[in-house]
């Protein structure tokens, strides 16, 4: 049985005889002189349904990992009859039939390797995100017990430092034929020395960050500038009229923010319309100084009350129409 099959014919169970099946010859030498063996050309050519050369080196490459697929093959005498019998029409419908499955086969897999790299890809992600949580917890907790250690090593220091304070202050009274302890008069004294020197680091803090400017709103009001002018790209004259009374109104407020009337401007009036309304942006850039829409029977004007004027957000407002106007660069960065 073992020499038939080398010779390329054998004996199958049930007498059938065992043969190597008739494969496209051209196909199968160009198929060896690409360096492939010729048990594997003439399975390619086979199973590829005799598709051409380009259709078997792409089923070898999609069977590479077959265990027999250096093996002779070999179907029986039967079935080779069969197939010598298939019109040429027939044979070019089971090559495409073939062609289809392999491909199909190829796609499956494809999407199938696909989808487990893409579970690989989210477990490894979770396993990243979860081992950086820990390390965070692992950081904050490590802080926050190094904040108490510092905390209470500072309470230390102090309670040493009171004590000898207080030791020093006993050793001074004595030496003066004083009382150790402090007369209620001595511990009213001192009680307003600490509440004033509470006092003043409370008023230095309020120094420190009372002053800080409102950058949120600087940056909103710059941003509304900036779309205002590329709005009227092409109308230059028509944001450069807005900017410079925008400028007017907010400057009269600086120069003298207890004037009612500087901090009141009537909407319905022609040349507000026309100079301000009119440019997009213009009224909501006063609402971000502070300015609220105010119904009265004449009309809606703008009001900016007394307790809501900011200095420093109206200053800063003043510099930004300035600068929009004198600047070439203004919004183009």
């Amino acid at each position: 049985a073992g020499g038939g099959a080398e010779g390329g014919e054998g004996s199958a169970a049930g007498g059938q005889n065992m043969v190597e099946p008739a494969v496209d010859a051209d196909i199968v030498k160009e198929l060896e002189g690409m360096g492939f063996g010729h048990n594997r050309a003439v399975r390619a050519v086979y199973h590829s349904g005799g598709g051409g050369a380009e259709a078997a080196v792409q089923w070898l490459m999609d069977h590479e990992g077959d265990a027999d697929i250096d093996a002779p093959l070999l179907v029986t005498q039967a079935s080779e009859d069969a197939a010598s019998k298939l019109t040429p029409e027939e044979r070019k419908r089971k090559a495409a039939e073939l062609i289809k499955a392999a491909k199909e086969k190829r796609e499956r897999e494809e999407r199938e390797l696909a989808a487990h790299r893409e579970r690989e890809r989210i477990r490894a992600g979770k396993e990243l995100l979860a081992a950086k949580k820990k390390e965070d917890e692992g950081a904050m907790k490590r802080m926050v017990e190094q904040r108490q250690r510092e905390k209470e090593e500072e309470a230390r220091a102090k309670e040493k430092i009171r004590k000898q304070l207080e030791e020093d202050r006993r050793e001074r009274r004595k030496k003066l034929g004083l009382p150790e302890e402090l007369t209620e008069e001595e511990k009213a004294r001192e009680a307003e020395k600490a509440a004033a020197a509470e006092r003043e680091a409370e008023e230095a803090k309020r120094k420190i960050f009372g002053h800080v400017k409102p950058v949120t709103v600087l940056e909103r009001l710059r941003s509304n500038l900036v779309a205002m002018k590329k709005t009227h790209a092409t109308d230059e004259e028509r944001w450069r009229t807005a900017a410079a009374t925008l400028a007017k109104y907010i400057g009269n407020v600086c120069n003298a923010p207890g004037e009612e009337k500087f901090r009141t401007i009537k909407t319905t009036n022609a040349a507000f319309q026309t100079r301000v309304a009119a440019a997009a942006g213009g009224v909501d850039f006063l609402e971000l100084c502070g300015f609220a829409r105010t119904p009265t029977p004449e009309g809606e004007v703008l009001v900016l009350p007394g307790n809501k004027v900011n200095a420093e957000v109206l200053t800063g407002a003043v510099n930004l129409l300035v600068d929009m106007q004198q600047n070439p660069f203004f919004g183009a960065l």
